[in-house]
């Protein structure tokens, strides 16, 4: 509930019955307790309308108590003000308490005895509104299932004990002191809304919810701020802080069950003596309560289940709320929800900082580069730069600068030692290798990539990094590549400096540069030493004698970029895992370089000319062979050597004229990636017996001009990349290739424009006995294909037939660059199809017959376009990208269409005046924020009020803000105000309010406003568009670029 209460409690009672008793005692009481209590004759004036100021009474009091009485139901006024209170604990969580004077509760619930005779009579006075005496009755039931006191079985009936007790309880209600959150509690408003929605404190049910993420981040202050405006909603209450700490201590399970039991039964009675018996008390005694439990930094399945077991354990309506790092902990409890709380963003880490390092809200003038730096370095942790902020509080430049250079190499202590406490929990050593590992060597690499090595290396990472996400140690972005916190990274690199603070050669990993080289050059290294990194600068020359390696017999991770080895390479680790060595200087690998463990081999950007030179040996571990834009390699290895190989990238290598026939032997190989070798002449005949190869580029291979007769044997490719090949026509087996997904052959412009889909026809739906003859009786299309890339194919109209249409799975289609007049039939019926692309499409005169799953057309600078048709049916996410099609004059179908797509228009500059007039029609009459980019590169955006419950009244203030995107320039924007629904007339008249406009200019995601006050003298249009034609002009937003 809102802090803004006007009063503890409010009194609801039947006059006739005990105002001049009973409620007036009990009134008496707890205003001599300190209690500020609202009772109806002492509160209203006269002449006011009483039942408009009860009602608000009731929002505004923290507790209502109803006092039961023989006649209360007898009074309409009673029973409707119980409805308004019932309302208001299930909408706001408002606490209600009933008192059962001289009634018994079961008359109360089931509405028998003195209240049946007063429904009776309520029944035929209000025949003609039955609902609502159901929901007095439903009112009455739910109130009287709630936790209260009852005259005849407290105090053996004797008023004043029971009011004392009452007076008791309400003051343990009203007396709790808040919970201490932060001291500037930035950004935790908007976070503790989303956690309100999420507990849905509405519902009636029991829920638990939880809320993770890594250490520092805010989950308790979180908790803490939701448990102070909710808590006194329930009948009963507690937050136990630090379980995991309390935990460690003797009896400390038991200890917190004694106090779970304390703070919602307010009972010093209970003294537990273990575990099965606490778990007994507080089943038995909760199970009627509704309740709000908080348990905060959880870790462990068995401390959850002892204090809050399930929901059979609590009254309808209660609410637990669980803090951890693990966030499997909270899918193996069964959580109604999870909250992960996110980093605050700049501006928010900036400010937080700012309060702490200078009391203010932002930084000193002379200090905000500095700050700026460790904002950027802290990344949005609140801990740190609540920390760092106290630290350098009152410090010169210099002392900020030198402890912004010492944070890279020690972090401060205070952090690290609330981040290494899910480093700590971690109880397998190989996940907590793992964590290392990525911490010093691995983060931005590919999860797939790094897994092969971690896997090499016996740690299982599947499960692993797994563990490590749900941990909230490490994260994987849309790329699928490893990411991790700046602090986090620090924390586990503090971990193994740690190891050895003054020797880095008995540290287990060397990543830092100074060190690695110290280590090399002095030939310091120990068995200690598993993975080493050295990345050098182009401009370094550094040379290193193998002899450095000779003590470091347990290397499993090398990387030296850059680096020239002199010596005998014998001397190096034989428990290589992964040797990343890009700008190798040798011409091929020596012979005693031992690497029959090898899982990845790395060697993007070297001279090899030659892998292996007369080398017999078989890597079977090799599973990842990448030798990227190595300009003179001239052949591929013998395969035979790697027969376990499963990714081979051979990208950008421009000498190289042909891959060894042995590359059929390779069983497992999934991935073959031969873009850009521009001087290879073809594949080897062999490359069909691929029978696991998923992945297949060749785009760049200028000379490729065919592919193998066989390709159909690689039933298991899904994507097949052939760009801007040589290549005539697609063997006739292509329409085996079943498991097909993504197919490009962009600007491969083929023997004649038709070439192409006669034979992409013939695939999909053979029609000649020939065709038949050359594919199996099963075959039923290329179903499984989702994305085909025919942009600059040369295609004519005509060149694609309907057929394609059959391609039932199709949802990204490309067809940019290309020569026909209309869009081909077959689209229209594509049913899976959401993007579909003609740029460039200079010939394309009209678009009509769109599938209605389309989600996005783009279409920019189809300059011979003159006219674009919508289905009324199509997705109301539809977005139309038509920038430059200067002929376009029509837009058929916008007044059928249900919903309000988006439309980027720059350059249609000959549109007609319905087209425009149905535009903003369409615009004005939605429900969403939308926005037109027009012509002129202006952007008009409509905001509806009503989606965003804002009530605008006369000389109310308007904020407007908006993010714009990197290189941007925000010239002007402005506010224009709806006096009522939108009229569009055909002189483009219309009722506007319009406001002066800020001006202003924006740059690199600036966010920029728009603030005027309401000013009802202020009317009339505004800019034109070019061609001087009038558009209406409402809720237009300038944003010239």
């Amino acid at each position: 509930m809102s802090s803004s209460c006007n009063h503890d409690v409010f009194l609801s009672f039947r006059g006739e019955d005990t105002r001049k008793n009973f409620t007036d005692h009990l009134y008496k009481a707890l205003d001599q307790a300190g209690i500020y209590t609202f009772r109806d004759d002492d509160e209203l004036a006269r002449g006011k309308e009483i039942s408009t100021e009860l009602l608000n009474a009731i929002q505004e009091s923290r507790i209502s108590i109803v006092v039961f009485s023989k006649g209360y139901a007898s009074s309409r006024w009673c029973l409707d003000e119980l409805v308004h209170i019932m309302n208001c604990r299930k909408t706001i969580g408002h606490t209600v308490y009933p008192v059962f004077y001289d009634v018994d509760p079961s008359d109360v619930r089931k509405q028998s005895g003195t209240f049946a005779e007063a429904f009776a009579r309520h029944e035929e006075r209000f025949a003609a509104e039955m609902e609502r005496v159901h929901k007095w009755r439903g009112a009455l039931t739910e109130a009287a299932n709630l936790s209260g006191w009852d005259l005849q079985s407290l105090e053996n009936g004797c008023e004043s004990r029971f009011i004392e007790k009452i007076v008791e309880d309400v003051l343990n209600k009203v007396n709790y002191t808040p919970l201490n959150v932060a001291i500037h509690p930035i950004g935790i408003d908007a976070r503790v809304e989303k956690m309100k929605a999420l507990l849905n404190l509405g519902k009636p049910d029991v829920s638990i919810v939880g809320i993770y993420g890594m250490g520092g981040i805010g989950k308790t202050n979180l908790a803490k701020a939701i448990y102070n405006q909710i808590y006194d909603g329930f009948e009963g209450s507690c937050f136990l802080l630090n379980i995991k700490e309390i935990l460690e201590q003797p009896n400390g399970l038991v200890d917190l069950q004694e106090r779970l039991l304390f703070d919602i039964l307010k009972s010093k009675n209970f003294k537990i003596g273990n575990v099965e018996r606490g778990i007994n008390l507080i089943k038995e005694r909760f199970r009627r309560k509704r309740v709000l439990v908080v348990l905060d930094d959880v870790d462990d399945l068995k401390q959850v289940h002892s204090l809050v077991g399930n929901s059979e354990w609590f009254g309808s309506g209660s609410r637990v709320i669980v803090t951890t790092r693990d966030e499997h902990l909270l899918t193996r409890l069964g959580v109604y929800g999870k909250y992960k709380i996110e980093e605050l963003n700049f501006e928010e880490s900036l400010q937080l900082f700012s309060w702490h390092a200078f009391g203010m809200a932002h930084p000193i003038e002379d200090y905000l580069e500095l700050s700026i730096g460790v904002v950027k370095y802290v990344q949005g942790l609140p801990l740190a730069l609540e920390v760092l902020g106290s630290f350098l509080f009152g410090r010169s430049i210099i002392e900020w600068k030198s402890e912004l250079e010492k944070l890279h190499k020690i972090p401060p202590h205070q952090i690290q030692k609330i981040l290494r406490i899910s480093f700590d929990s971690l109880d397998d050593d190989t996940v907590k290798n793992i964590f290392l590992d990525i911490a010093c060597f691995f983060i931005g690499m590919d999860k797939v990539y790094a897994s092969k090595i971690l896997n090499g290396c016996g740690f299982f990472p599947d499960i692993g990094i797994s563990i490590l996400i749900q941990r909230s140690l490490v994260t994987i972005n849309e790329k699928n590549e490893l990411r991790m916190h700046d602090m986090i990274r620090d924390m586990g690199r503090e971990i193994v400096r740690k190891e050895s603070p003054s020797n880095p050669g008995k540290r287990s990993r060397l990543w830092f540069h100074d060190d690695v080289l110290n280590v090399l050059n002095k030939y310091m290294g120990s068995e200690a030493v598993e993975g080493l990194i050295l990345n050098l600068l182009v401009l370094d020359d550094v040379h290193l004698k193998t002899e450095a390696f000779v003590k470091i017999k347990n290397l499993r991770l090398l990387q030296i970029n850059g680096v020239h080895l002199i010596g005998c390479f014998e001397h190096l680790s034989k428990e290589l895992r992964w040797l990343c060595w890009h700008k190798c200087p040798l011409k091929f690998l020596p012979q005693n370089f031992h690497l029959e463990n090898l899982v990845v081999l790395d060697m993007q950007h070297s001279n090899i000319k030659q892998v292996w030179k007369e080398i017999k040996i078989v890597f079977n571990k090799l599973q990842v062979l990448n030798l990227s834009n190595s300009k003179y390699l001239i052949k591929s290895p013998n395969f035979l050597q790697v027969p376990h190989l499963e990714i081979l990238i051979l990208k950008g290598c421009s000498s190289l004229v042909e891959v060894h026939e042995s590359i059929g032997y390779m069983e497992r190989l999934v991935l073959l990636n031969l873009e850009e070798c521009e001087n290879l002449r073809n594949l080897p005949r062999s490359i069909s017996n691929l029978k696991s190869l998923e992945t297949l580029n060749l785009s760049g291979c200028l000379k490729i001009d065919e592919l193998p007769e066989e390709l159909g044997n690689m039933t298991a490719l899904s994507e097949l990349l052939v760009d801007k090949t040589s290549i005539k026509q697609l063997p006739f087996c292509f329409g085996l290739l079943k498991n097909l997904k993504t197919i490009s052959l962009f600007g491969c412009k083929g023997k004649s424009s038709k070439s192409w889909l006669s034979r992409f026809s013939s695939w999909i739906s053979p029609k000649s006995s020939n065709a038949i003859t050359l594919l199996p009786a099963s075959f039923s299309g290329l179903c499984y294909l989702k994305s085909l890339n025919l942009s600059d194919c040369n295609l004519c109209e005509g060149g694609i037939c309907s057929d394609l249409g059959s391609l039932s799975s199709l949802q990204n289609l490309n067809l940019s660059g290309n020569n026909f007049l209309n869009i081909p039939q077959g689209i229209s019926r594509l049913p899976q199809l959401r993007i579909l692309i003609l740029n460039r499409c200079t010939s394309l005169q009209s678009i009509s017959e769109l599938p209605t799953s389309l989600e996005r057309l783009i279409a920019d600078h189809c300059t011979s376009m003159e006219r674009l048709s919508i289905l009324s049916t199509m997705k109301s996410s539809l977005a139309f990208y038509l920038g430059n099609c200067h002929r376009l004059v029509e837009i058929q179908g916008l007044e059928r269409l249900q919903s309000s797509p988006i439309f980027y228009m720059e350059g249609c500059n000959n549109l007609s005046n319905d087209s425009r007039k149905n535009l903003f029609q369409r615009l004005f009459e939605c429900d969403e924020l939308h926005a037109i980019i027009l012509p002129d590169h202006s952007t008009v955006c409509c905001i509806p009020f009503k989606i965003y419950e804002i009530g605008v009244e006369n000389g109310d203030e308007i904020e407007v803000s908006f993010k714009v995107s990197n290189n941007i320039e925000v010239k002007k924007c402005g506010i224009h105000l709806l006096v009522n629904e939108p009229v569009v007339l055909v002189e483009f008249e219309s009722m506007v309010q319009q406001v002066d406009s800020d001006t202003a200019s924006a740059r690199d995601g600036t966010i920029v406003r728009a603030k005027r006050g309401r000013d009802d003298n202020e009317a009339g249009p505004s800019n034109d568009w070019p061609n001087e034609e009038k558009f209406p002009k409402q809720s237009k937003m300038e944003s010239e670029a």
